[in-house]
């Protein structure tokens, strides 16, 4: 018997449910956050609102035609990253391993627990934890893998919890959409529609050969996430927290404006390792040695964030800051820390769907013919960073980074 307890947590409408934890007058109002001009985005909408057709990526222009009675708030990603780091605190003091997917979802590995407790009353009483210390409603999955548990915790929603019997998963998805499966993107679900193909239980009785030559190795994949079946463990949350670079000079130099040049370029290249890794990250630092080999480093917070545009004036204020000594320089460099999972959402509140629209073209272009393909204007001094293989996990590179998981 398969005696592994995998448990999905995700805090529901996060950024919503946030903003009513600020102010009490906004529960049950229909609420959107996210950009507040007509070109901005919706980042997150509450459940009040979906009735009229509203969803996060759309823009917010649409979202007020749609839900003209809506509160919309320009939503703040430092006050996010604090409340999540709270609950990814309880999480973590709780659970003997678990893993942070994004800013708002978590997967948490219980197994052996109910040998001396029982894991639906421990994950029960976890919740009741969160929600508690928080004061953040959040839903739960359970069952013997990953897969499974995140789809149950979607079948719970809102604010509620749900436990898959051993044995039951196939069932429990039979009479759901395929849209369901976390592999099932709009363009994946058109396809099968196209063939007649709703629910899952269509997918468990056809042969997995006919999912592979309709829709090639990710067939494979949805076939068998259909029929309940996921290996892919619960990964610790202590995984891959940094990357960085740095360039040492062939001749040392006091050229500030090939130095800055060569930091925007290295900043443009780390964040699109981000944010093909579907990664985010809360530190930035920079480093600088001198010629007579003294080297000095500066880091600041930040709140979670893979978009050039944002880094690059960050990291350029820290170089103003360091570089105190007007000496040559030998070396520079920057590190990201604090690197969670997370794609570009974000920074939603601060970006115009034409701004997330073309980091979407910038980084398919990248992926296809190399990460110097296309760069800012100020970057062009550093022609020498070289093609970076995605640093994380091994995994193979992420296409687009707001592809949903």
């Amino acid at each position: 018997m398969n005696d592994k307890h995998i448990m999905h947590l995700d805090l529901d409408t996060f950024y919503v449910s946030v903003e009513r934890k600020i102010d009490s007058r906004l529960k049950a109002r229909p609420l959107l956050v996210g950009g507040t001009s007509d070109r901005g985005v919706v980042a997150a909408c509450s459940y009040e609102t979906r009735g009229y057709g509203v969803h996060s990526g759309m823009s917010m222009k649409l979202a007020r035609q749609l839900c003209p009675e809506a509160v919309v708030i320009r939503g703040n990603a430092g006050t996010y990253s604090k409340h999540s780091d709270e609950v990814t605190e309880i999480i973590k003091e709780q659970t003997p391993l678990f893993e942070k997917s994004s800013i708002d979802e978590f997967y948490a590995d219980l197994t052996g627990m109910d040998r001396f407790y029982g894991c639906y009353k421990f994950a029960t009483e976890m919740r009741n934890k969160i929600i508690k210390e928080t004061g953040l409603p959040i839903s739960f999955g359970l069952s013997i893998n990953k897969v499974v548990s995140k789809i149950a915790t979607g079948e719970a929603k809102p604010n509620n919890q749900l436990l898959i019997d051993y044995g039951t998963e196939k069932s429990f998805l039979a009479p759901l959409s395929i849209k369901k499966i976390p592999q099932v993107g709009d363009k994946t679900y058109q396809t099968l529609r196209h063939l007649g193909i709703k629910k899952i239980h269509t997918v468990q009785e056809m042969p997995q050969e006919m999912m592979i030559n309709v829709l090639g190795k990710n067939g494979s994949l949805i076939w068998q996430r259909a029929q309940g079946v996921d290996n892919r463990p619960v990964v610790a949350f202590n995984e891959r927290k940094s990357i960085s670079t740095e360039r040492t000079f062939d001749k040392d130099t006091i050229d500030i404006k090939k130095l800055k040049s060569i930091l925007i370029a290295m900043t443009e290249n780390l964040a699109y390792q981000l944010r093909r890794g579907d990664k985010l990250t809360a530190c930035i630092n920079v480093k600088i040695r001198y010629s007579d080999f003294n080297t000095y480093s500066k880091q600041i917070r930040i709140p979670y964030c893979s978009a050039d545009h944002i880094l690059i004036p960050r990291i350029l204020e820290l170089f103003d800051k360091l570089f105190q000594r007007r000496l040559l320089i030998r070396l520079i460099g920057i590190r990201f820390s604090h690197i969670v999972s997370g794609n570009y959402q974000i920074n939603l509140f601060d970006d115009s769907e034409q701004a997330i629209n073309l980091y979407k073209a910038l980084d398919k272009i990248r992926e296809k013919y190399g990460d110097r393909t296309v760069v800012r204007a100020a970057g062009m001094e550093a022609r020498t960073i070289g093609r970076m293989h995605n640093p994380f996990n091994g995994l193979p590179p992420v296409v687009l980074a707001h592809r949903k998981q």
